[in-house]
């Protein structure tokens, strides 16, 4: 009961603090979990149901939309994507052999989703099984059919335990291990749950049977069970009378339904920071499906005062969250620097803790996840966090330590793809001698044998990040007064002109003498275009320098050749047949061109009409693909949403921001889809868009004012959002080519870029 009254006193806050006069719309009627829910190629989105940057998650396991059979319902989701643990069946009857490799039937129209609550009907046994969570805790409600008594299925692994030591109350254990070429040595996370299963009353179910088989447990309910039945439940990483003392926290005195409600208005405050008026019912559904999404991570397992790290196998105390689960190359983009706005405090918290995750592990993470560090996707993009945090005011970390491990992860560790926490290794010697990252000449083997077998050596991409994460660091470096070091690295943020091509006006590989090689750059690099590239060919990757966009324009020969170069991009042909390209570029989806909308380095490329000369383009651009490769149904997601990467994109454009470069404190402008957007921001201030009727035909910036004063340039600084105000942009249905066409890149007040 006390978290109950805790997250009142939460929503009562912002309530009175951001609401004010402004009227607010009940916008979570417009969030639908299943958009995204069946993926073109790769990964679909989850209905993940859970708390804003919450510990305890949940979705049920099957494999995507279209599937009407549930493997189970899991326990707690531990990382992004992964299908759960501990997965629990329900099922009627005497438990048999073959019970524990059914399929639960289901019909989609049934269903109830929503992220504070998941509703489904068993269609063959006639069961209803829901299920809403809390922060550390959740309850499971079953109702079941007179006729039959039913049980709860639990599968896991051989060092699955249950033990009862009151009747009707469970202490449930398990030991999860995650193996695999991405983690230096298998790592291992033991899992606590203090359970009670209850009737609607809040009473004991005292004569429930447990029946314990090696990696699985059922619980069979007494004959004379209610029909409807409450499996409630909180987790711990740290021992049993930390998930005992969760579940007390969270559930002692709670129903079902006071939980879900409370849950409820947790989403509707969190996502109602962000008011709308105008565009379609369908677009406030896209808008606010995506919103939702950017909640999904990082999630906070501090547990009232302890949390176990995975990054030093240690317990420790401390009152402040401790946030993990983060993929940083996919996030730093557009996850972190919408959280910047929305929730400072959060991004803080999230900042001070992967400081501390450098101090428990000796590495700044890349794809920090409940077990630790894990060595994914290429660069240390930890480094535009920081510095993009600190320059729009957060400090509450110790900048200091995560200078040094910024610093220590570029000037130490591997630049090698999917190996980040090794030490360097001599093809980073060569980078560091050379300014560049070697690629193997055609036909030849393999010479370092710490190179990922699959992923190879992705020269081009590493080459571009490391350029931008030495960019960063040299900024940060500034900052804090280290003139020197600001001077050493800011020369290697221009290691990307090494590999730039004249010819082919790209960036393309070299090997170690020195030597271009001869390839196709739009269809050469095996699956993945790995060899050269990362999952996007040479003509993504020719965008990839948003820390020097000037000199990105001089290497295109200036604003009107840059201008047609990236027209070119939206218009090149796939020069393949599209099932071959599906064959090697599966990552590269949402194609218009040779432009892939459903990956992330290309997330930035259509607002760099603006510093090309032609802000109109980028006006066209940026809602095209918003109505085309972002509908509101199940389809509705153009590749791997990982973890608010994407969606945070959506958010972003459909409100007419975008911040090109994370760690200049700016934002690129565009054509909004709404007519107003409102913002309450944590400082008790709002900041408003406004583009009176604003619509699919009527998208193009004729002219634009701040609080009353006109504009002519596309962007917008981080204070001037913070500082509340009016945006107000005038639209009309042909664009206006001299609006921002002379605009320059804003400066620093602290610094020149």
């Amino acid at each position: 009961m006390k978290s109950l009254l805790k997250v009142l006193a939460v929503l009562l806050f912002f309530g009175c603090n951001s609401a004010k006069e402004i009227s607010l719309e009940k916008v979570t009627k417009y969030v639908d979990p299943t958009i995204g829910n069946v993926a073109v190629y790769l990964v679909p989105t989850h209905p993940n149901i859970h708390l804003p940057n919450q510990m305890l998650r949940m979705f049920p396991v099957k494999a995507d939309y279209l599937a009407d059979q549930v493997q189970a319902f899991p326990l707690q989701v531990l990382r992004h994507r992964e299908r759960g643990i501990l997965q629990m069946k329900v099922t009627l009857g005497t438990v048999k052999a073959n019970s524990w490799n059914s399929r639960m039937h289901i019909d989609h129209d049934l269903e109830v989703v929503h992220p504070w609550l998941y509703s489904t009907y068993l269609i063959d046994d006639d069961i209803r099984v829901s299920f809403t969570p809390g922060e550390k805790a959740a309850i499971y409600k079953f109702e079941f059919p007179e006729v039959e008594r039913g049980n709860l299925l639990f599968n896991g692994t051989n060092h699955l335990t249950i033990n009862s030591d009151d009747p009707g109350e469970f202490k449930i254990k398990e030991k999860i291990t995650q193996a695999g070429d991405h983690v230096k040595a298998p790592r291992h996370l033991d899992v606590y749950v203090h359970a009670r299963l209850t009737d609607e009353n809040g009473n004991p179910l005292s004569k429930a049977e447990i029946e314990q088989h090696n990696g699985r447990f059922a619980i069979i309910l007494p004959d004379d069970a209610p029909s409807s039945v409450y499996f409630k439940y909180a987790i711990s990483y740290i021992d049993h009378e930390q998930a005992k003392f969760n579940f007390a926290q969270e559930l002692e005195g709670v129903s079902f339904e006071e939980l879900a409600s409370a849950g409820e208005k947790r989403w509707e405050e969190t996502l109602g920071q962000i008011q709308v008026k105008g565009g379609t019912e369908a677009q406030k559904r896209t808008f606010y499906s995506a919103l939702y999404r950017t909640y999904e991570r990082m999630v906070d397992i501090n547990e009232y005062g302890r949390y176990y790290s995975g990054n030093d196998g240690q317990v420790h105390e401390s009152q402040r969250p401790f946030y993990i689960d983060d993929w940083v190359w996919d996030t730093y983009r557009t996850t972190h620097p919408l959280r910047t706005i929305l929730n400072p405090e959060l991004q803080n918290d999230i900042l001070n803790s992967f400081v501390l995750m450098y101090e428990q592990n000796g590495w700044m993470p890349a794809f920090n996840e409940v077990f630790g560090n894990k060595m994914c996707m290429h660069g240390y993009h930890s480094s535009s966090i920081f510095i993009d945090g600190y320059r729009k005011g957060l400090k509450d970390f110790d900048v200091e330590k995560a200078y040094e491990g910024v610093r220590k992860n570029l000037m130490e560790g591997t630049f090698i793809p999917w190996r980040q926490g090794y030490p360097r290794t001599p093809l980073d010697d060569f980078y560091h001698e050379n300014g560049y990252f070697p690629s193997l000449k055609i036909g030849e083997t393999e010479t370092e044998p710490l190179v990922h077998h699959y992923e190879r050596r992705q020269p081009v991409p590493v080459t571009l990040g490391i350029s931008y994460d030495f960019w960063a660091l040299s900024e940060l470096a500034k900052e804090l007064g280290k003139e020197d070091e600001y001077k050493q690295f800011s020369v290697r943020a221009k290691d990307y002109k090494n590999l730039w091509h004249p010819e082919h006006r790209l960036f393309m590989p070299k090997d170690g003498d020195g030597e271009w090689l001869d390839i196709d750059p739009k269809h050469s690099g095996g699956c993945g275009f790995r060899d050269y590239f990362a999952e996007n060919n040479g003509w993504t990757y020719a965008w990839q320098v948003q820390q020097d966009i000037s000199g990105l324009k001089g290497l295109l020969g200036g604003k009107a050749e840059a201008e047609k170069r990236l027209d070119q991009l939206f218009r090149e042909p796939l020069g393949m047949r599209k099932r071959e390209f599906a064959l090697f570029g599966s990552n590269s989806t949402g194609m218009v061109g040779q432009f892939s909308m459903g990956n992330e380095p290309s997330f930035h490329i259509p607002y760099l009409y603006n510093y090309f000369g032609a802000p109109w383009k980028t006006q066209k651009r940026t809602r095209f693909l918003l109505d085309v490769w972002f509908k509101d149904n199940i389809f509705g997601m153009p590749g791997d949403e990982d973890g608010g990467a994407m969606t945070a994109w959506v958010v972003f454009t459909s409100m007419g921001l975008y911040p090109v470069t994370p760690g200049l404190p700016f934002y690129n402008i565009t054509s909004p889809v709404f007519e107003e957007t409102t913002i309450s921001l944590t400082n008790g201030k709002t900041f408003t868009v406004k583009a009176d009727g604003a619509s699919k035909t009527k998208k193009y910036i004729q002219k634009a004012f701040i609080d009353g004063q006109e504009i002519h340039s596309p962007f917008i600084t981080h204070d001037q959002i913070m500082a509340g105000g009016t945006l107000e942009l005038i639209l009309d249905e042909l664009p206006n080519k001299e609006w921002g066409m002379n605009a320059e890149i804003p400066l620093l007040k602290s610094n020149t870029y």
